[in-house]
């Protein structure tokens, strides 16, 4: 765990000032690059020491037997493990023959910096070998957003005080060495060299390997081409061998002078594409990289990350921790799906192995929002590649007897993957998922081809799966019985109220698409007798209440079980799952993550604001945050209960997740989930934004500010249109920066917006209710 602060605090820029071996696999997660398809971890540019080796291409698996004591019908027969794919970004250096070896020497300065505008991670270190010898090192290291098989390395030998002969190994290197497992269910199943070689190239200053995995069959190419620039005597060579391919450069470097290699590296797979096919591919990306060259990738790099910020940017004036934290998680979630194109987005993105690289309902419910009104097209894109495993998830569903399809709990490549069959066959709700985040999608850009040829299917088979779920009973009630909520304490539960209400909203869209797209609709076997039924039973949707207390219960007798010892509980038993039986957890009032809450956030028309109060004060003293997901979405209720402190408190435990390793697993990958949700405490929590699915206004804000906040703004794309909404004090002001007039409401109000004529309006005073407590051990830090 980073227990003190491990990077500086800097607006635009994540700095590490030392090297600290003893937390260097969460550095390598912080400093990863990616563009949704390459993934490169942070790791020293010398391969070693390392905490994990990282390179990864997005849908690159290996499948694997999962283990049963007892099998039974219906559990899932393989899983899929993401794989460190041909790692290419190493460039071992060698001074006076001695490996450059930071644990060794003496290491003089060591800093590296993530430039979040240039999106780019650049390093600067002094060292003196052993034998004496000093030389200063500057890398900078890019995954290009806008050529998406290419990354980029420019790598700098200087001698200081005499000359040195330096030598740089260019690697390709395929089967690297793992570290064993940690034990941490969070952490990824090794997988010990899953690549076998097809091919090995070095000519000249070009390298290439082509490997295929040994059971999943996808083959992937790895290309590199180089540009050297060192004094005279410099010379250079090539070579392959089984599972590298390496260019050598030897220089004499007398003081002050340098070498350069700058090293352009092209990825590619797939499951059916040849061998020759492969190495054209690799090689082809290559020739437009090299077009462009070094400095072409450096400016294509910062034009890509201009145009984000204007649309993306969040400013926060009051925490200059939290100011950073943010736009670190909008790079980051920005990085994880810019061009995943027809991909996952995996939770941890392509920045490290943890949860083997699956995908969860975490995209769908927690990044999605923030690209929708952010990068769109990175939305179409992951809603496509779960349109693209709709056979499978039908086929899933026939397996379950029932209809529709049903979506697996965690994927790869869109086959169920989890051996726990409460989450993997119950855990229904990420169908719903799928389908709000379409609706999202189409209210917020208009794209009704997207609706009509992608969206359409999605609703109507995530609908028919409610459908033969769900039953009503002999008073007409509809129930969906024995199903595992977002909160993984409570499994195979009946009417879990999250599921229940984001069933219901699913069932109204796909009948209200059915009717828009009838002929479509015609072609999908959906008829109006179908889309009735599916009104029928939205409406009819039980909710379970306790009327006695006055909240809506999880799920159905909830409210009864007994509750956690919560004062029996040490704080070094936390998180609850790795010390307690889930025979235990299941059967006690005790919450992993926001639950009923979380509903109160996606489904908030249901509840008024009285019911959010009381509802909110239930659930908190219950809920430990075992989850990275669980702190943004207590945030951006506690702020529309009136509690602005607990709100704050929880918004800057979402942030700081990664920069501080707050659960201390940040070293097999970033909580992408997590650090969208610091988009979604400060906008939907601070910034009041809502949907608004009936009338003219178009969004909906109810904007308050923490005591701790001076100021807050943010950007948001909607319909063609880009809004800055600026919160300072007890004024809020809407400023349309570009497209046609906007309706919003502000706190009820209804504000028409015109282009570059802002709208100021006062913030109504807040409500005091008293604040809810928190489980002992678990009141967030800050409070």
């Amino acid at each position: 765990m980073i227990t003190e602060r491990a990077y500086t605090v800097e607006p635009w820029h994540v700095r590490e000032t030392t090297l600290d071996l003893d937390v260097l696999a969460q550095s390598e997660s912080v400093f990863a690059l990616s563009n949704g398809h390459v993934g490169w971890r942070g790791n020293l540019d010398e391969g070693e020491p390392h905490g994990l080796p990282g390179s990864y291409l997005n849908g690159v698996h290996e499948v694997h037997p999962l283990p049963y004591a007892e099998a039974g019908y219906g559990y899932p027969e393989s899983g899929q493990s993401v794989i460190d794919i041909t790692n290419g970004k190493i460039l071992r250096l060698l001074v006076d023959d001695e490996p450059f070896d930071l644990r060794y020497g003496r290491l003089v300065s060591h800093e590296r910096v993530l430039d979040m505008r240039r999106g780019v991670l650049e390093r600067t270190c002094e060292w003196t070998s052993p034998a004496g010898s000093t030389v200063r090192v500057r890398s900078t290291r890019l995954v290009s957003l806008t050529q998406r098989a290419v990354a980029a390395v420019a790598y700098e030998v200087e001698a200081v005080g005499r000359p040195s002969r330096v030598v740089i190994q260019s690697e390709l290197v395929a089967n690297e060495s793992l570290p064993e497992p940690n034990g941490d269910p969070r952490a990824a199943m090794s997988l010990r060299s899953p690549l076998e070689q097809e091919d090995g190239f070095a000519s000249g200053e070009r390298l290439r390997l082509v490997h295929r995995t040994k059971r999943s069959g996808l083959r992937v190419a790895v290309a590199a081409d180089h540009v050297v620039t060192g004094p005279g005597r410099t010379t250079s060579r090539s070579e392959s061998g089984i599972d590298v391919a390496r260019l050598t450069v030897t220089s004499v470097l007398e003081p002050g002078h340098t070498l350069r290699v700058e090293k352009l590296v092209s990825h590619g797979w797939s499951g059916t594409r040849s061998l020759p096919a492969m190495a054209d591919q690799v090689d082809a990306a290559l020739a437009a990289a090299s077009h462009d060259g070094w400095e072409g990738l450096l400016a294509a790099q910062r034009e890509a990350l201009a145009d984000f910020w204007a649309r993306a940017d969040v400013e926060v004036h009051g925490d200059e921790e939290i100011q950073q934290a943010v736009r670190f998680a909008l790079f980051h979630v920005f990085q994880a799906g810019a061009r995943a194109e027809q991909r996952a987005i995996p939770a941890k993105g392509l920045t490290g192995s943890g949860y083997d690289g699956h995908a969860f309902w975490d995209t769908e419910m927690f990044v999605l929002p923030l690209l929708t009104h952010t990068a769109p097209r990175a939305v179409a894109e992951a809603l496509r590649w779960r349109h693209n495993t709709l056979d499978a998830a039908r086929e899933r569903a026939a397996q379950l007897g029932l209809g529709g399809a049903a979506f697996p709990w965690r994927t790869i490549e869109g086959s169920e993957g989890s051996a726990y069959w409460p989450a993997g066959t119950a855990a229904f709700h990420v169908n719903a998922g799928i389908a709000d985040a379409v609706v999202r999608y189409v209210e917020a850009t208009g794209d009704l081809r997207f609706e009509r040829e992608v969206g359409l299917e999605l609703l109507v088979e995530t609908a028919r799966l409610w459908r033969s779920l769900g039953h009503h009973d002999h008073h007409g009630a509809f129930h969906i019985d024995g199903v595992t909520g977002p909160d993984e304490y409570s499994a195979v539960a009946d009417d879990n109220t999250y599921t229940n209400l984001m069933a219901r909203q699913n069932l109204l869209a796909a009948a209200d698409a059915v009717e828009r797209y009838p002929d479509e609709a015609q072609r999908l076997g959906a008829d109006e007798e179908e889309s009735a039924a599916w009104r029928d039973a939205a409406e009819a949707m039980n909710i379970p209440y306790n009327d006695e207390l006055g909240v809506h219960e999880q799920s159905a007798g909830f409210t009864r079980y007994q509750r956690w010892d919560f004062a029996g509980t040490r704080p070094e038993q936390y998180p609850l799952l790795l010390n307690f039986p889930y025979f235990d957890l299941y059967r006690k009032q005790v919450v992993k993550q926001a639950d009923l809450v979380l509903a109160m956030y996606s489904c908030a028309s249901y509840f008024d604001d009285e019911q959010v109060a009381r509802n909110f004060a239930y659930y908190e003293p219950l809920t430990v945050r075992d989850s990275s997901l669980s702190a943004c979405c207590q945030a951006v209720i506690a702020a529309q209960a009136g509690h602005l402190r607990l709100a704050y408190a929880y918004t800057t435990e979402a942030a700081l997740m990664d920069l501080h390793d707050l659960e201390h697993n940040t070293r097999d990958g970033l909580h992408i989930a997590s650090l969208a949700g610091t988009w979604m405490a400060l906008v939907a929590g601070f910034g009041g934004m809502r949907r608004v699915l009936d009338g003219p206004a178009g969004m909906s804000f109810a904007p308050r500010l923490p005591e701790r906040l001076r100021k807050l703004a943010f950007h948001l794309q909607f319909r063609g249109r880009r809004l800055r909404v600026e919160i300072s004090g007890d004024k809020t002001t809407y400023t349309l920066l570009e497209g046609p007039p906007l309706i919003i409401e502000h706190h009820g109000e209804t504000v028409t917006l015109e282009t570059d004529e802002p709208a100021v309006r006062t913030v109504p005073p807040l409500t005091p209710r008293p604040a809810p407590e928190q489980p002992p051990h678990r009141v967030p830090k800050g409070l």
